[in-house]
């Protein structure tokens, strides 16, 4: 039976043998080259190189040789981002188990003694790059599964200070949620292209926002946002709406930047974002099945979030008084008359927060857009280095228009 056509084979891992004498190298090159691609260095300079250069898969490294010895090379290894998870084997004539303890200390992978067994060379060097590629792939894969989950969420799952089980807590939260103004007739006209790229940089936009806040981000519905403050982390109840109210005054504040861009790029109805922030107690916790679970929260305090929302002008925040009682102090806010919400046998008191928009920020941005030109400034979010690498585009940008004038 003939394989799949797109079953190609894989390409043979490469490993670098390192060692200052020519027969060791001539002997290992010859051991190796049938099963795997093999370079060589006669020194640890050109043994750094080439990692920093190409980095092979794994390295079979001598440990006494002229100018930089194997533990120095491996400890540069160790210290370069770049390099220091290529896994090493140290290949030496040195026995004493201090040089092989203080290998293994180093962050050696294995340590063999020549003079060597060819077949347990082989086998090592097997073992160790099936490892090293297993738990490459495991990586990349749990950096992806991290895009599914709150970033706080993920980091206690892996560091062990979560279960990932059912359960849940009652916790007081301060709850935010959000939507776009008349999404569906907003959006009825438009090529699904253009709804895709608007909604996809508004929620990035958003995202960064809420994370630079320490904000957990529990889901997108649609085109609206739940998010809550206070677990898995808490700075304390206040703080907490602090921290949230802050966040959806940047939030609106950095959505009449969107407004302009977007309107630059063509689209004629930009959208305009709704908040609703209230603080009460939630269940939070996973919730589901064994198969499938959610992080999320839940109650009645979550829905009083959404109404609060509906009831906000759009780049407006509406708050609870349950949040407004927390952050009266930093932000000035006006009652509106009370509402009744579903499950909530009290009326709940509302409180419009005031001074939104800060138009002095909101003009940090320079948009033109033309046939042939389009231009998009936005220097608050430059970096010093940023800036500079900025100016050189302009300039070269100036110069080019120059020459075609």
């Amino acid at each position: 039976m003939q394989p799949p056509a797109d079953s190609a084979k894989a390409e043979p891992a490469t490993v670098l043998v390192v060692d200052d004498t020519p027969d060791n190298l001539m002997l290992m090159s010859e051991l190796l080259k049938g099963e795997f691609k093999v370079r060589v260095a006669n020194n640890g300079e050109k043994a750094l190189q080439i990692c920093r250069t190409r980095a092979p898969d794994l390295v079979l490294l001598d440990i006494s040789m002229p100018g930089i010895d194997g533990y120095e090379v491996l400890r540069r290894l160790q210290a370069d981002a770049s390099t220091r998870n290529i896994p090493v084997i140290f290949l030496t004539a040195l026995t004493e188990t201090e040089n092989e303890q203080l290998g293994i200390e180093l962050g050696a992978v294995d340590y063999i003694s020549k003079p060597v067994s060819p077949p347990i060379v082989l086998a090592r060097v097997r073992s160790h790059i099936t490892l090293a590629q297993r738990t490459a792939l495991l990586d990349a894969l749990t950096g992806k599964l991290s895009h599914y989950l709150p970033p706080q969420v993920y980091k206690s799952i892996f560091e062990g200070r979560q279960n990932v089980e059912i359960a849940a807590k009652r916790k007081r939260l301060t709850i935010f949620f959000s939507d776009i103004k008349d999404f569906t007739e907003t959006t009825e006209e438009m090529e699904p292209e253009d709804v895709t790229y608007l909604v996809n940089d508004y929620f990035s936009e958003m995202s960064r926002i809420a994370l630079e806040y320490g904000a957990t981000i529990d889901k997108f519905i649609g085109d609206a946002m739940l998010i809550f403050f206070g677990d898995p982390e808490s700075r304390g109840e206040r703080e907490d709406a602090l921290q949230c109210v802050r966040m959806a005054v940047q939030m609106q504040r950095r959505m009449v930047v969107l407004q302009r861009r977007w309107a630059a790029r063509g689209y004629a109805k930009p959208f305009h974002m709704r908040v609703g922030i209230n603080t009460g107690f939630c269940n939070v916790g996973n919730f589901g099945s064994e198969s499938r679970m959610d992080y999320t929260i839940i109650g009645a305090e979550v829905n009083l979030a959404s109404r609060l929302e509906q009831l906000a002008e759009p780049d407006g925040v509406m708050m609870s008084y349950a949040t407004y009682a927390l952050v009266q102090d930093e932000f000035p806010a006006e009652e509106r008359p009370p509402v009744t919400v579903k499950g909530i046998a009290r009326e709940i008191r509302c409180f419009a927060l005031r001074h939104v928009i800060d138009e002095a920020a909101a003009d940090d941005v320079f948009t033109r857009s033309r046939p042939g030109l389009h231009l998009s400034l936005e220097p608050a979010l430059l970096s010093a280095a940023d800036r500079e690498a900025a100016l050189a585009d302009l300039n070269e940008a100036l110069d080019r228009l120059r020459r075609g004038a």
